[in-house]
Parts: structure tokens; sequence; C-alpha cells
């Protein structure tokens, strides 16, 4: 994990890498929840390419990506305690699937998790009663501020699994419980920026990862769950760093590009290059915004960059054409070998 602070200092804005990390973390996090939005989906929805094959879940990723953007805003006025878990809660569910089972509200009646249709007596897991909650989450706040000398990473896999067994909603416990792990680690200052998500580890081991939760319940197996939690900690720290040093090379080469071949216009495509790292799919009516040109020179700039292979027209249309920074997008996409 130091390793990853370190190569992401490294990258000239971290922030603006930052986005794309929590975009991944969204379709990840929300696809082991069931989903089938990927990241292609989430920035076509972005940039406003409306489409009849368009997943009818995309909207509860929209919604885990504004979630998690406020969510991080909130942390600078307001500790994570149960009160952020219920506004975290109320912006992941508003308006998605789910949205009948109250957003924001800490259930009053009873859940179980099992096979779909099945019922209380052939659950896999039945969640504390209702009337208990109230005070398991109190106790779960307070173990977060106990001044615990158990290493702080074994704290937040302890609050992880802790926080998934009270599963204190109707829906979208999974869901808030994995950002908890990314919110406890910023809000400690672990790691500088919000960039190691463990959903893509336990997506990969999904079966393992539900089967180590149980065996808590069921046997009290917290230390094969630590050793497992760990073990995301390690590969996908290892993943993330390898991404921030290709991140940082793609920029290199395509910043070098750029001041090679567009002579007098280099100066707008590098504002154009560096704006992609943030939002990697753009038109021509936002390069021209952002460049301040005319329609007609932003046109041809974005041709230049279509010519230099830094961008690619996503529509196939001849009008309201949008064009995609594939090269970095490739780098955080659904097909690379460790994803399967």
């Amino acid at each position: 994990m130091g390793r990853l602070d370190g190569s992401i200092l490294t990258l000239p804005n971290p922030d603006l890498f930052v986005f794309m990390y929590v975009r991944k973390e969204a379709v990840l996090s929300s696809q082991i929840e069931g989903t089938q939005s990927s990241l292609q989906d989430l920035l076509a929805a972005e940039a406003q390419i409306l489409s009849l094959d368009s997943p009818k879940d995309l909207d509860e990723v929209v919604n885990y990506v504004k979630a998690m953007k406020y969510g991080f805003e909130r942390l600078k006025e307001l500790p994570l305690s149960v009160r952020f878990i219920r506004e975290l809660h109320q912006h992941l569910l508003q308006g998605v699937r789910g949205n009948r089972l109250t957003p924001g509200e800490i259930r009053t009646s009873q859940n179980w998790i099992g096979p779909a249709g099945c019922t209380l007596t052939e659950a896999v897991f039945v969640p504390p009663p209702p009337h208990e909650v109230p005070a398991l989450l109190g106790a779960l706040e307070t173990f977060l501020y106990s001044g615990s000398s158990l290493p702080q990473l074994l704290q937040i896999g302890l609050a992880h699994a802790q926080f998934e067994t009270i599963h204190p909603f109707l829906d979208g416990n999974g869901r808030i419980g994995r950002l908890l792990i990314t919110f406890l680690l910023c809000q400690r200052e672990i790691l500088i920026k919000p960039v190691l998500y463990l959903s893509h580890y336990f997506k990969r081991h999904r079966t393992e990862y539900y089967e180590r939760l149980q065996a808590i319940r069921d046997h009290g197996h917290w230390e094969q769950w630590l050793a497992f939690f760990l073990r995301g900690i390690i590969s996908v720290s290892k993943e993330a760093t390898e991404t921030a040093r290709s991140i940082l090379a793609l920029r290199e080469d395509h910043r070098a590009i750029v001041t090679t071949h567009l002579g007098c216009a280099s100066g707008n495509g590098h504002r154009v290059l560096e704006s992609l790292y943030e939002r990697p799919i753009v038109s021509v009516t936002e390069v021209q915004e952002l460049t301040g040109t005319t329609f007609t020179a932003a046109n041809s700039l974005v041709s230049r960059l279509v010519n230099l292979g830094i961008l690619q027209e996503a529509t196939g249309n001849k009008r309201n054409r949008v064009f995609r920074y594939a090269a970095y997008i490739a780098i955080f996409g659904e097909n690379s070998p460790d994803q399967s």
C-alpha cells in the first residue's frame, strides 16, 4: 500500500485519475450484486450517449458514483458514523431498484440472504432481528473509534465483516459495506487518495468472499477471513500500482505525440488531453468550450487527434459525434486478463 501511495503521487494531477478508479469500483461492486452494466456503459451515460441497448440497471451504477463522490466530500465535515452510513445509503438507492426499500433508513423488518425466492427457513444467513440493529451499529461505531491496538487493516477487515453481518438495510448492504473499506482507508490516512477498491478482488473470488463471511457467522473463523481480506489488499494494491504506472507512461507518450505533431495547436491539444483523464469521452462542442476556439477549429483539432490515434469516434454517426480516449479507458477496462 505504501508503494501504491507513492506511485499515485508521481501522477501530475492525482485527482483527475481518481475519477476513473471511482467509476471502475462502481461498476465492479454493482456487478457483485447482479448488475450487467459495464464501464463502457457508465462512460457513455455520463457523455449522454443514449442507446436502446443500455442495461436497465445502469442508473444503479451511476448512483454508486454519486454516492462515492458525496461520501468523500461529506467526510470532510462528518466523521464516518451511523449517520454518515445512512446518508450514503440514501444517495445510493435514490430513484433506483430498492428505492421502495426506505433509502437511508435502518430496517424495521427482518431480512435474510439465500437463493431467489427462498423463505426465511430456507435462508443461507439470517441477520439480527431489527430491534437489535441500532445497538449493533452503535457498537460498531464505538469499535471504529475505540483506539484499538490492532493494526488498522485488521480493524477495517473486522468492521467490513461485522457490517455485512448486521445487514442494517433492506437493500444495498454489500455496496455500502465495500464503500466503507475505502472511506476508512482514506479517513485514517492510510491512503492519500481513494484508489484502492477491493470489489475487483471480491468479484474475482466471489464464492470465497461469501463463504469466508459466512464461516465467521457459523464457526467464528475470523482469522481465515482476515487472511483472505489481507491477500485482497496485497493483490489490489499491486494492480493499482501497475495501473498508475501505465497511466503515467501513456500520458508521457501522448504528450510527446501532441507536442511533435500539432505544432501551433499543441497548446490546445495538451489542454484537451489533460481533460480526457477526467472525462475520457468528449464531443467537438465540449472541445470548443474547453479551448475557447471556433467550432471549425475545435473540429479540426479533434480530427487531428483521431489521426494521431489518441481519440476514436464512438458513435458511427455523421452528426452529434463523440470521441473516446480508448487507450486510457482500456487501462481500466473489463477485458484485462486479471478480470475474468
